[in-house]
Order: structure tokens, then C-alpha cells, then sequence
């Protein structure tokens, strides 16, 4: 059975899970099952990318679909290109994954990742493309194949007017607010994040901006921020920025190296916001994963908090149906609605610039007045069945007596990844040992009854 859709996509060890096989199948299930004539295809910089992006093209060929290749664009990039041109597309990205992986993101028109029971259908439809599907499955996979081919042509400058859209939405150009530290984690960012930031008059120090196919995310990155925080501190910047691999996420650092994670990020937008009267509902959008301290300063200033399960599908939902304009999960994928229908790191990097240019103080101030991070631990434990967690009794009531024992002073969380076979544990409480404490406890719960 080949892999199925996740939180992002269909993801897995390029060549061996994620085959070329695989994306020419798929193609051929989009094709049948999406509206649109042309489709945009882009990549991040993966030695495998070209490889499954030629695969993918060709299913979609094959069905009659036109398809434009956009080259080494940020997921963020690719989904605006579709929005603007009202076209379907695909990323070819496993974002902050290691390079071994990646991964094929599907969009609809507009730009907007597909909704759940559209990418059932589509898996529906794969599975018996490939075969897999239970005897007697039919339906589009069935139909007869489209007599006309379609064509495969190049874009290779799409990323320019992505850049230029991104430098647009500065208000005015950020005031200077010192040298910043940029790592592009030699990922989609490479080409846009020193473009725009040049266009903006940043005075830029640029690292991990050179591809090689197999570096991408390696030992640096907003996964990996070692590198930049030392960066940082030793030429004496005002802050540093980190991207990931497909650049939709960013976390900053401020100029002692400190990490500024998107709850505290959502927390300063949220208040500047606010103050010019933007804040839509006076509303954030928040997943179960943000730091209780951060929901703490926006109930305590009078800001909603809507919370959504883990995942920039369910953060972009909600902010559509509540008409609310910022949301975000502390990965530092924020969205801006107004800007944007899905995470963009280098959009936000901009947004931060903007701020700080504006306040004119340190990030490293802004940011301490935004929110006081309650300390979280946060472990996964390897388990062969992550969706037996559901009917584990167990495994709950001992969550619920430690969520008592905390009351509310911290907070517990237990869900299983939609990405890996674990069991994911958050504990938040007035200490660090506190919390790893009690969180330790839980994984052994969690080893005994589903390992």
C-alpha cells in the first residue's frame, strides 16, 4: 500500500516509500479528480525533487493536464502563484524533514491545501491506480483514459515575482534595525529570502544558502538554530532569522542568541495588531500545542483564543470561518490571512522586520513584553500503533490524574502523529523539572500499555 495523506501531504524515504512510480500515479488521481486545465509544479532544493516532480508532471501529462514548472520555490511561493493565477498545484517538499525524505503537497485553486474527504478520493483513487485497492473499486480510476497529452514547460524566473509580491507587502521599507543573521537551511529560501530582504534595504548577513541537493536542514535551519545563535552573538547582530527547508515556517533569535518561537511571535503580532485596530474579532488562531503562557497574555488582554488540533490545515480553517486575520503554531508557522492563504516564513520575517522598525526596540525587549513562556517538555515515544492511543484507558486516566495534580498551572496533551508511528507528550508546569518529571511518567505509561 503506498503511503497515504498526512497533516502535509503524502511523505516518505524518497526512491524506496515515495516513489517515481507512486508520483506518476498520483498525478494521473489528481488529474481525474481536480478541476483545472494547467497546474503548477514547484520543488524545494531535495536531490530526489527533480526526480519525483518529472514523475509527477508526466502523470499529469498523460491525462491531458498542461503543467508548468516553477523550478525551486517556497510552498509559500507555489500557493500564491495558484491563488493569483486561479490554478491546482503541487509541492514537491518534505519541509524540515531530513533530505533523505520528501513528500508531494496537492493544492486546489486558490492555493489552498485540499480538504479531507477530496484527499480521501484522491487516495481512493491512487490505490487503484497502483493496484492496491480492494477488488471491485472503480469509479474515476476506471474511466477511460484522456486521448489528448498535455505539455510540461519551464518557468525558471516564477520566484522573482514571488519575491517582488513579498517585498510589496512592507509598509514602507523595515527602518534599519541592524545587521541580521539569515538562514535559508540551503532550502526553497536560497534564491527569494536574500532577494527581498535586498530589496528592503536589510542589512543582511546571509548562511546555509547553498544547496547541494543533500545538505538541505542539515545542522541548521529554524530546526536547528545552534549555528545561527552562535552567528549571531560573534559578529554582534541585532537578531537573527531561520527558515526551514520549503521556508514556510521561520523562528528568530534576538542578539544574546535567545530563541524567539512562534508563540512569542503570534504574541507581539497579536498586540501590534491590536493596537492599529487589524486584530479581525480582536481573535487568534492557535493549535493545541501553543505555550499556556501565551494563551495566559491574550486572555488576560482580552484576546480570544481559538484553538485548533496540530496543523496548518486546521489553523488556515479556522481563521477562514471565523473571518479572523492571525494564526499560527509555535514551529513559527504563522499565517497572516490578509497576506496569505498558508504559512509563509519569509512573509513573516518581513512582518518582524516591519515591527521592530516601527517600536524601536530590541527584539529581544518586544519580546519579553509579549508573553512569559511557561516551561513545556515535549517527548515522542516510539510506539508500533499510534491509533490505539485512542482506546487506551490507561494511558488516559494516568494523564488526567497528572493534569489534576497541575490544576491550573499546567496543562497536559497527548495526541498521536499523523506523520510518524509515536505517541506525542506535552506537559507544561511552573518548572522544568516539573514538567519533564511528570511527562517522563507519562511515556513509560504509554510504553507499557501500547509498546
Amino acid at each position: 500500500m503506498p503511503p497515504r495523506f498526512g497533516t502535509d501531504g503524502i511523505r516518505g524515504v524518497a526512491g524506496t516509500e515515495l516513489t517515481a512510480e507512486l508520483a506518476l500515479a498520483l498525478g494521473r488521481a489528481a488529474a481525474r479528480l481536480l478541476e483545472g486545465g494547467t497546474w503548477l509544479v514547484g520543488r524545494d532544493t531535495r536531490q530526489s525533487g527533480p526526480m519525483l516532480q518529472a514523475a509527477l508532471a508526466a502523470g499529469l501529462a498523460a491525462e491531458g493536464r498542461d503543467v508548468v514548472d516553477l523550478g525551486v520555490l517556497p510552498t509559500p511561493g507555489v500557493a500564491w502563484l495558484a491563488s493569483r493565477r486561479s490554478l491546482p498545484a503541487a509541492v514537491i517538499s518534505a519541509s524540515h524533514n531530513p533530505f533523505a525524505d520528501n513528500g508531494i503537497k496537492l493544492l486546489g485553486p486558490g492555493g489552498t491545501k485540499l480538504d479531507l474527504a477530496t484527499e480521501q478520493r484522491v487516495e481512493e483513487v491512487l490505490e487503484a491506480l497502483l493496484g492496491t485497492a480492494p477488488a471491485g473499486s472503480g469509479g474515476p480510476a476506471a474511466a477511460a483514459e484522456t486521448p489528448a497529452v498535455g505539455s510540461v514547460s519551464v518557468e525558471p524566473e516564477a520566484w522573482r515575482e514571488y519575491a517582488a509580491h513579498l517585498a510589496s507587502l512592507a509598509k514602507g521599507s523595515p527602518m534599519p534595525v541592524g545587521e541580521v543573521v539569515v538562514d535559508c537551511a540551503n532550502g526553497a529560501a536560497s534564491l527569494v529570502a536574500p532577494a527581498v530582504l535586498e530589496a528592503l534595504g536589510v542589512d543582511a548577513h546571509v548562511i546555509f544558502c547553498e544547496p547541494d541537493g543533500t545538505n538541505i536542514n542539515l545542522g541548521c535551519g529554524s530546526t536547528h538554530l545552534g549555528p545561527l545563535q552562535a552567528a549571531v552573538r560573534e559578529r554582534g547582530a541585532a537578531l537573527g532569522i531561520a527558515f526551514d527547508g520549503d521556508a514556510d515556517r521561520m523562528l528568530a533569535v534576538d542578539h544574546a542568541g535567545e530563541v524567539v518561537d512562534g508563540d512569542h511571535l503570534i504574541a507581539m503580532f497579536a498586540a501590534a495588531l491590536r493596537g492599529e485596530g487589524e486584530l479581525a474579532g480582536d481573535a487568534v488562531v492557535v493549535t493545541v500545542l501553543s505555550n499556556l503562557g501565551l494563551r495566559l497574555r491574550l486572555e488576560a488582554e482580552g484576546i480570544e483564543v481559538v484553538e485548533t488540533p496540530v496543523g496548518d490545515r486546521h489553523v488556515a480553517d479556522a481563521l477562514e470561518a471565523g473571518g479572523y486575520v492571525l494564526g499560527g503554531e509555535q514551529s513559527g508557522h504563522l499565517i497572516f490571512r490578509r497576506h496569505a492563504a498558508t504559512g509563509d516564513g519569509i512573509l513573516t520575517a518581513v512582518k518582524l522586520l516591519e515591527l521592530l522598525g516601527r517600536d524601536g526596540r530590541p527584539l529581544a525587549e518586544v519580546a519579553a513584553g509579549a508573553m512569559t513562556r511557561l516551561p513545556q517538555v515535549l517527548l515522542n515515544v516510539p510506539v508500533p500503533e499510534p491509533e490505539r492511543l485512542d482506546g487506551a484507558e490507561a494511558v488516559w486516566e494516568a494523564a488526567r490524574q497528572v493534569q489534576e495534580l497541575l490544576g491550573g498551572a499546567g496543562r497536559v496533551l497527548l495526541r498521536r502523529s499523523g506523520t510518524e508511528p509515536c505517541v506525542r507528550i506535552m506537559v507544561e508546569a511552573g518548572t522544568h523539572e516539573l514538567a519533564e518529571g511528570y511527562a517522563a511518567q507519562l511515556a513509560k505509561v504509554v510504553e507499557v500499555e501500547l509498546g
